[in-house]
């Protein structure tokens, strides 16, 4: 009993302490990631001591609105309208898997990939996504959209440790993240799906195509008067 009582007490400190870290990351900023630090950790246990995960925090009035636009077009349009998560996405994804005989993957929201990456560990575990799925309603409550697009934009993987809009902004155009073109910040937004396949400074074809079918969608959002329409600039 005794012992049960400890764990019980820890598990309120730990809640707790979480709790204060989502409120103070609602405007302080991001400093890295859980996700920075398993892949950095990760190459030192295989040591390989010249990796290092290189971020550089930006304000949201640093990052083009573009971009903005093209991670939603990409990864989530349904962004300014859920709570964290896209149930629609997740029935068609579920359909779709199941009759493809597939184990399920995919539907992730935008909050849902911030809080994976902010707080928990990249890979595929139940444990994970039960986590996650239980710290996201927490996020969407007491972040703006903005915010969260702001530390997903900040924190998310463009390439081999490369994380943020601003390194990678940087490192493949040679600008700041503020600066980027439609065209870039739809190359970016289409590596998303996973950086260590498809890559901005080696585009594949599909990886292009995936770039005009991201522009494409977001004409058809309505391009920045999305974002203004749904108090995303």
């Amino acid at each position: 009993m005794v012992l049960v009582r400890k764990l019980k007490k820890l598990l309120i400190i730990l809640i707790a302490l979480w709790l204060l870290t989502v409120v103070l990351f609602s405007f302080l900023p991001v400093p890295f990631s859980a996700v920075m630090v398993q892949r950095q950790i990760s190459a030192w246990s295989e040591f390989d001591f010249s990796y290092v995960s290189h971020s550089t925090w930006v304000s949201e009035k640093e990052i083009a609105s573009v971009m903005y636009l093209a991670v939603i077009a990409s990864e989530d349009q349904n962004f300014p309208k859920h709570w964290g998560f896209d149930f629609d996405a997740i029935e068609k994804v579920f359909k779709k898997n199941y009759n493809n005989g597939k184990t399920l993957r995919g539907a992730s929201t935008i909050s849902q990939q911030t809080v994976k990456n902010l707080f928990l560990w990249d890979g595929r575990s139940w444990i994970r996504k039960g986590l996650e799925t239980g710290m996201t309603p927490v996020v969407e409550l007491i972040w703006s959209k903005k915010r969260i697009l702001t530390v997903y934009l900040n924190i998310v993987e463009f390439g081999d440790g490369i994380f943020g809009v601003e390194q990678a902004s940087q490192h493949y155009f040679r600008k700041p993240a503020k600066q980027l073109t439609s065209h870039e910040a739809a190359l970016l937004a289409a590596v998303l799906p996973n950086p260590h396949i498809y890559h901005v400074n080696k585009p594949s074809a599909y990886t292009l195509k995936r770039q005009q079918w991201i522009l494409n969608q977001m004409r058809l959002m309505g391009g920045i008067s999305f974002l203004k329409k749904n108090n995303l600039s």
